[in-house]
């Protein structure tokens, strides 16, 4: 049986800004079908590692290969292969969310017919939005669409940028439910986010990064595990048992950044 070709390889990556060095020797790969958390405190380097990965962002070194393609060599065909979503939607709140799918199907070369777009309002659970305006939408409301914009071209991987930032446990659950669906419907994914609970639900496996480096990589449970004696880990502990919570404050620290 032929062994299935990594859907993300990130060799080596350096990021500075000016004198900076905000990304520090980073490499790191993604499965295809796995759910990846990236996970640090504010100014860690997680978005300028995000930006590198999406091509937004130049590094001095390394490489970032996406579904076989190397963004340096073959930046468009490595794009083509990402579906991103922001944790801030900037779609225009005037416009109607069956508008704003058309629009960006269009945008993507996609065919969009009216079965196919009530289809996708199915799926997440917003039948009766396509003549609802963008801005009438919930938070929740607004990420899920937004969500269902980024893979409407089908992407190998996508990227989610703290995408339950601000919602209400009940819409974070639902968030949760379409990255299931979408692993389930082949996709890879990596996120970032600054809720353990989250990472703890659903990522297969986790990174932890900090000043600009990766701490550890594994899954949330075999951290856990690992780190459970950990003197720094125990004392962060606040209720006996030991969570990812306090593993992740144990590695990083307790001081809060800006």
């Amino acid at each position: 049986m032929q062994e299935q070709m990594n859907v993300l390889e990130v060799t080596g990556l350096n990021v500075y800004y000016g004198s900076f060095h905000a990304v520090k020797d980073i490499s790191f790969t993604l499965r295809p079908g796995e759910i990846f958390g990236l996970l640090g405190p504010n100014g860690a380097g997680k978005t300028s590692t995000l930006s590198a990965v999406e091509g937004l962002l130049k590094p001095r070194s390394g490489t970032i290969v996406v579904a076989g393609f190397d963004m340096k060599e073959k930046p468009r065909h490595a794009r083509a292969a990402l579906g991103v979503q922001l944790q801030f939607t900037s779609f225009q709140p005037e416009l109607k969310v069956g508008e704003i799918i058309q629009l960006y199907a269009g945008i993507y070369g996609v065919a969009m017919p009216a079965d196919k777009l009530a289809g996708i309002l199915q799926s997440i659970k917003l039948e009766d939005a396509a003549d609802k305006k963008f801005g009438q939408l919930s938070g929740g409301q607004q990420q899920r669409v937004s969500l269902a914009i980024a893979t409407l071209h089908n992407p190998t991987l996508v990227l989610l940028d703290e995408p339950t930032s601000g919602l209400d446990p009940q819409s974070r659950r639902q968030l949760w439910e379409r990255m299931e669906v979408l692993r389930e419907k082949g996709h890879t994914i990596i996120l970032t986010t600054h809720s353990m609970e989250e990472a703890e639900a659903v990522c297969d496996r986790i990174a932890i990064i900090d000043h600009g480096a990766i701490l550890v990589i594994d899954t949330p449970q075999s951290l856990i595990d690992t780190y459970r004696e950990n003197p720094a880990v125990v004392s962060a502990s606040r209720r006996g048992k030991i969570t990812l919570e306090d593993v992740f404050i144990g590695l990083t620290g307790e001081t809060i950044r800006s």
